[in-house]
């Protein structure tokens, strides 16, 4: 969530309780401070709005106003996106489906799930489709995206959106402020580096390609010609906390990684990276193994001075 978003809550929970924008500010941060960073600013002035007895459960918000952990959510937008519709077999044995899509209107986008099968049927029968204009009632933010279960209410609007937005939104954020799902934009230095791995994909289909005897093997297209992938993990620092951070193929050579077949320039490449800052895109994803979040980097560049000095003098 950028700092104008953020802004645009704090304007709102400032007018319902009748105190200025700098005193809920300050409770926010007051709240943070108590909780020893534990919350974000986002879960830092949901606390607060609940302790002033406000919540917009029943206020129909823009999607850039909605914010992880709130409950009856109330948007509408326009289906820029429909994912296949997923299966699977739930612990009891039962089988489920599960569908997503992305909703934008002129403010932002946002990815939404859903979980019930009268919903999903409305894909399934061409009521949704891309271009789709809905409105969603009841729903409920987990992280970044906004799920709809049996209670939630999804239907067809006909409000209009001539402009959406159709480009991921990006905030800049502190490395401690990074929250699950999250796509931001950050300055850090890169600190440690770890050995390169290598794995196979299909050419096809880019999907993973298993070794089986002396050939491999795609689960959809059978026996193919591989094409050979590197992934690594760093470790970026921005002074407020440090994060790990995974670069999949293409991402390596925008940190400057591209002797990967090259043991010696590779590794040299490697130090020279030890101590480097960039500006880092990605999203922030949980790690089921380590049970943390780290940080999936989509682009890298290069620290611009002059827009560095610029921004910094206002």
């Amino acid at each position: 969530m950028a700092m104008g978003n953020y802004d645009k809550i704090l304007e709102k929970v400032a007018s319902a309780s009748g105190l200025s924008t700098e005193e809920v500010h300050r409770r926010v941060e007051a709240k943070q401070a108590k909780l020893s960073g534990l919350v974000t600013k986002d879960g830092a002035m949901q606390i607060i709005a609940a302790e002033l007895g406000i919540n917009f459960d029943n206020e129909k918000l823009k999607i850039n106003e909605l914010l992880p952990g709130m409950r009856k959510v109330n948007t509408s937008g326009k289906v820029i996106n429909i994912f296949p519709i997923r299966t699977f077999v739930t612990k009891k044995g039962d089988a489920g489906k599960v569908a997503n899509l992305f909703l934008a209107d002129d403010t932002a986008n946002i990815k939404v799930v859903l979980w019930d099968t009268n919903h999903i049927e409305l894909i399934e029968k061409n009521k949704i489709l891309e271009g789709t204009v809905i409105e969603i009632v009841n729903g409920s933010m987990r992280d970044n995206e906004v799920h709809l279960g049996s209670f939630s209410e999804l239907k067809l609007s006909e409000e209009v959106f001539a402009n959406v937005q159709l480009d991921k939104i990006t905030s800049e954020k502190n490395i401690i402020d990074f929250a699950l799902a999250d796509n931001v934009k950050v300055r850090a230095f890169i600190v440690q580096t770890f050995e390169p791995r290598f794995f196979y994909v299909c050419s096809k289909c880019k999907k993973k390609a298993v070794p089986e005897g002396s050939a491999f093997k795609c689960a959809e297209h059978g026996v193919v010609m591989p094409e050979k992938r590197a992934l690594m993990n760093v470790v970026i620092d921005d002074g407020t906390e440090t994060m790990r951070t995974v670069l999949f193929h293409d991402a390596l050579k925008k940190i400057g990684l591209t002797e990967l077949e090259d043991i010696t320039r590779m590794t040299q490449q490697r130090e020279n990276l030890l101590g480097k800052e960039m500006n880092f895109t990605g999203n922030v994803r949980k790690n089921s193994y380590f049970n943390n979040n780290e940080f999936i980097l989509e682009d890298a560049s290069e620290i611009n001075l002059d827009e560095l000095i610029a921004k910094l003098q206002k």
